[in-house]
């Protein structure tokens, strides 16, 4: 199985917001392949449609230029604040499905494969009614399908979906996720991969399983295409990078993770890492070196499986 260490753009923030800045660090500094596009740097609804287009012009020739593959756009924290296609309201569930094939469209513009979110949240009343429950549950697996549509016919080749770490953000636990990833391919017209990051968990599900990133990954290696990166502790998801300081404190061994997916059915699976440092003073002069750190560390342990 090969396995592709990546970038995920979620360091840009507001830091490096010009593709030519981070088209560069990635190349040069990082010296990573292989990009995963950060919904936020350029939202599907915020964002003008000739803004879009014309910045998705410009990545991709930027990204040829430096031989750098984005091999899939990916929701960033602005959806995570959003309920999608969860929402109570159908307006605004229409609006997601927007959202969603706007992204798409920028997906092929960015001469990228492949597409993905988490799917949404759950309001605190529709998770304790089981009927309203139920019937979004329905209703997003029939958006899904026609999300899945519209990214086969713009020339797709596959989609992604995310577990989060809340019960209203679903799915939230193991056998969520199976039910999920079943349900999802059977209704859609591409494959559908999952993306496991290794930071969440739902540590109030009652089942221990769903709090240890281990057992996520070794439950569901076979469904893995992508697998976000950080270093973090059991409190939160913290993105931090694999830094010595923080490798200390964190509870993620990036040994114990290839020693699992290096039993993944798949011929390959995809390892971004994702680190998020706040948009300010000192973290803007430290992101860069401390992910070109994590990055020399990562593949030191990941070309020892290769």
């Amino acid at each position: 199985m090969a396995v592709n260490l990546g970038i995920n753009l979620s360091f840009v923030g507001t830091r490096f917001t010009e593709p030519e800045e981070w088209t560069r660090i990635v190349a040069k500094e990082f010296r990573v392949k292989y990009v995963q596009f950060f919904s936020d740097l350029m939202d599907p609804i915020i964002c003008p449609p000739d803004v879009r287009e014309k910045t998705c012009k410009r990545i991709r020739q930027l990204c040829n230029n430096y031989g750098l593959i984005i091999h899939s756009n990916f929701s960033g924290t602005i959806p995570h604040c959003l309920n999608l296609l969860l929402h109570p309201d159908k307006k605004m569930r229409e609006v997601a499905v927007k959202w969603f094939e706007n992204g798409i469209e920028d997906t092929v513009r960015m001469g990228s494969k492949g597409y993905g979110s988490f799917l949404g949240a759950l309001t605190r009343k529709s998770l304790f009614d089981q009927n309203k429950m139920r019937s979004l549950i329905d209703e997003t697996l029939k958006n899904w399908k026609h999300i899945s549509t519209v990214a086969k016919e713009k020339g797709l080749e596959f989609l992604l979906f995310e577990p989060m770490s809340s019960e209203r953000e679903i799915p939230s636990t193991i056998e969520q996720t199976k039910w999920w990833y079943q349900k999802l391919n059977e209704v859609s017209e591409l494959p559908v991969h999952l993306l496991v990051d290794v930071g969440h968990g739902n540590v109030n599900s009652g089942n221990k399983k769903d709090a240890d990133p281990y057992a996520w990954l070794e439950e569901l290696k076979d469904k893995i295409l992508v697998v976000h990166l950080q270093q973090t502790d059991r409190s939160s998801s913290k993105h931090w990078p694999f830094i010595p300081a923080y490798n200390e404190r964190g509870i993620i061994d990036p040994q114990r993770i290839m020693s699992i997916l290096s039993k993944n059915k798949k011929k390959e699976v995809f390892l971004f890492l994702e680190v998020m440092y706040p948009p300010f003073e000192p973290a803007d002069k430290l992101i860069v070196e401390h992910i070109k750190t994590s990055i020399t560390y990562l593949k030191e342990i990941i070309d020892n499986y290769q």
